[in-house]
């Protein structure tokens, strides 16, 4: 039977009871609709057709395992096709990606699907979108996991389109499981979902990125006779090498000497927002059309960059790893990591987006090794929190009254991101429930599986050491992430630089090298100051008065750059290991320097450092070299009162942090009477959460100081 074309819009469901294919007519119409959807010349893929047929004709829950690429979308596409013509209802697709959703809408059109997507981006749109999925105007229904989440939707939207049989997708599958490198609490909401469906149901799940360990649990979640597809994670197309340099501004200037000998566009992936908003502007400032995607960026903004790069506008879009999963340009024919992803899954997922419709694509990676493991730290932290934590937060919970975020943090040393997450798998748990104002807890009982999170951590460390190991070894660089993935196929590519003598490294030109070193060194950083003090620390409330506030500070460096935040993190390992601590002069000159670019009100006319347990020497030995600099005398005007405390990088979000240091940082009392008139600078190593110096600054603005200036070694 041909498929139609038309707009299913227009037609009404053939019966209460819509049939499904047979197995002759889902080969034939398949075949139809990749030729639409790739050309012409296009065929089946055998495993496209078996994932087809499990799912439509044998009535199995499907999970397809296939490299980027592959055509797994295709599968889902068509499937809608055949089922929408033998009225059935719309097809929900459960996906993370709003660059997946923008493809799909588009992509789904070829098949004369009407697709609509329901995500944070287009909230002005749900009242209009709901309404058309309620009146049978809609084939193709893309929601992110967190709609899941909402009882509106799920009174008003699904329930509607589970009035009659329809099809349902889980794209990105590895999400569903907490052993994936890209876990969504909210995800896990499916099997919820899974299990109150008709067993009649059409269920498909996919993914690229799953080892066997992900696949299990994924399958198993899925129901107990999944259907599993596993395809070889081979791309033929993929040149994989690494590039060693010792430092950012050698990366830097390779990036810029290599980039314009590469063919094509791509990608230039960053571990964090600020090396990659640094790196775009590097490469604007050699000629190199360029620019920075982040989260942080605004969806309409995110959009005109995507169009940007797939039109070849810009040579490389410089990303964080908001540019992931579901970005699709086919032509793309570069990726370059500068710095690494914590896992080889991690790594695998991103440089697929490289070289889906060209015959060959360069993927370079430069590691950052040092730089690279301090972010890791952090993506090893994001799983489950203690236990202690977890029931300190399920203890501060009632059964009726809501309570909120922020009365939270002063519950649990947590930060507002983890708790967000643990408040999210305690949820789908059915530990507690979200309610107009906060939370609440239901009463059913919730077990921390230790040895679970422990298993993750471990997991997590191991992965990050693959990447270590993947960047150093000896052997055939694909075949290692394949491998990782459990990919049962794998064997040497004959294409990498271990494979082949084809290679990127080569020795940057020392000009170029220098260019970047003052671009990494040069730019200042700005530290905001708190001006609200966190609900429910004891002994403030509100705003901070003005008058009493740090004023707007400056930072040497930020963790993790290329530029000076080397030479500071050695400074702070030697004070932390009881080593002598010297200030380069060029350190000093260079802090001086944001000193006299600083667009000072008043200009400070003495330095006070702070107290540290841990890095006094550091402190002191900047306070002494901008003083003897600048010809300012030091008054060490505070002091700690309690040394038992925690440390305050151990606090993990504003309520502790404002708390721990109001515990800790007072005047100097023999000092307080004879504090020099005028503006401070106040010295501190770094700022993390800003609220040591905002409390110093209190403590010294009503000791009767002067306003209070900041000025940090680093900032984050």
């Amino acid at each position: 039977m041909a498929p139609s074309m038309t707009d299913s819009s227009t037609s009404s469901p053939s019966s209460q009871h819509p049939s499904l294919p047979t197995g002759e007519e889902v080969e034939e119409e398949f075949a139809q609709h990749v030729k639409v959807l790739a050309g012409i010349d296009a065929e089946p893929r055998p495993e496209q057709l078996a994932a087809l047929g499990a799912m439509l004709v044998d009535g199995r829950r499907t999970l397809l395992v296939a490299r980027t690429g592959f055509g797994k979308s295709a599968v889902y596409f068509s499937a809608t096709r055949i089922l929408r013509d033998r009225g059935w209802g719309p097809t929900v697709v459960v996906s993370p990606l709003l660059a997946l959703m923008r493809d799909q809408v588009a992509a789904a059109e070829l098949l004369g699907l009407r697709a609509v997507s329901i995500n944070s981006s287009n909230l002005e749109s749900w009242s209009e979108i709901e309404r058309t999925v309620i009146a049978d105007q809609v084939d193709l229904l893309l929601i992110s996991p967190e709609r899941l989440a909402n009882d509106r939707f799920r009174e008003r939207v699904f329930s509607t389109v589970r009035s009659r049989p329809f099809a349902l997708v889980c794209d990105e599958a590895h999400c569903i499981s907490d052993w994936g490198h890209d876990f969504r609490p909210d995800y896990r909401r499916l099997r919820t979902l899974l299990n109150d469906l008709p067993s009649s149901t059409p269920v498909l799940a996919t993914t690229a990125t799953a080892n066997q360990r992900v696949t299990d649990d994924v399958a198993s979640q899925l129901g107990q006779d999944t259907f599993v597809l596993r395809t070889s994670l081979d791309r033929a197309s993929l040149h994989l090498s690494v590039v060693d340099l010792p430092d950012d501004a050698h990366r830097l200037a390779w990036l810029a000497q290599t980039l314009p000998s590469l063919n094509g566009s791509g990608i230039v992936y960053c571990l964090t927002v600020a090396q990659a908003e640094t790196t775009a502007k590097w490469l604007g400032s050699v000629g190199i059309a360029a620019a920075a995607y982040s989260g942080g960026v605004e969806p309409a903004r995110r959009l005109e960059l995507e169009d940007q790069l797939r039109s070849n506008q810009l040579k490389a879009l410089v990303a964080t790893s908001a540019l992931g999963m579901g970005f699709d340009k086919g032509d793309m024919a570069f990726c370059i990591h500068l710095g690494l992803p914590p896992s080889p899954v991690a790594y695998y997922q991103q440089i697929g987006r490289a070289g889906r419709a060209i015959s060959t694509a360069e993927v370079i990676a430069v590691p950052r090794p040092q730089e690279d493991a301090q972010v890791w730290r952090w993506f090893e932290s994001v799983s489950l929190p203690p236990e202690d934590i977890c029931f300190a937060v399920l203890d501060n919970l009632h059964s009726v009254e809501p309570t909120s975020i922020g009365q939270l943090e002063v519950a649990a040393n947590l930060g507002r991101s983890r708790l967000g997450i643990l408040l999210s798998i305690l949820d789908v748990d059915g530990a507690v429930e979200r309610v107009p104002g906060g939370w609440v807890r239901t009463g059913e009982p919730w077990v921390y599986n230790a040895e679970a999170a422990e298993l993750r951590r471990e997991l997590r460390r191991d992965e990050a050491n693959q990447m270590l190991h993947w960047a150093s070894r000896d052997g055939c660089r694909l075949r290692y992430l394949r491998e990782s993935l459990d990919d049962s196929e794998a064997a040497d590519c004959g294409r990498c630089d271990q494979c082949t003598n084809h290679s990127w490294q080569s020795p940057p030109d020392q000009i170029k090298v220098a260019e970047a070193a003052d671009v990494l060194r040069g730019a200042d950083v700005i530290i905001e100051p708190r001006k609200q003090w966190p609900t429910g620390v004891p002994g403030v409330k509100g705003t901070i008065k003005a008058d009493y506030r740090a004023g707007v500070g400056r930072a040497l460096a930020r963790l993790g750059d290329g530029g000076w935040n080397p030479l500071v993190q050695q400074l702070i390992d030697a004070a932390e290991s009881g080593e002598p601590v010297e200030v380069s002069t060029e350190m000093a000159r260079a802090c001086a320097s944001i000193l006299k670019r600083w667009n000072w009100d008043q200009r400070p006319t003495w330095i006070c450092p702070m107290p540290s347990r841990r890095r006094q020497p550091v402190i002191d030995a900047v306070a002494d070299a901008l003083g003897s600099l600048g010809k300012l005398p030091i008054h060490r005007a505070l002091t700690q009162i309690d040394h038992d405390l925690p440390f305050q990088s151990e606090m993990s979000n504003s309520a502790h942090q404002a708390h721990n240091a109001l515990a800790r940082i007072r005047a100097t009392p023999e000092l307080a009477s004879q504090l020099p008139l005028g503006p401070v600078l106040l010295i501190d190593d770094e700022s993390i959460s800003r609220w040591t110096l905002a409390v110093a600054a209190n403590a010294l603005v009503h000791a009767g100081s002067g306003p209070v200036l900041p000025f940090t070694l680093r900032s984050f």
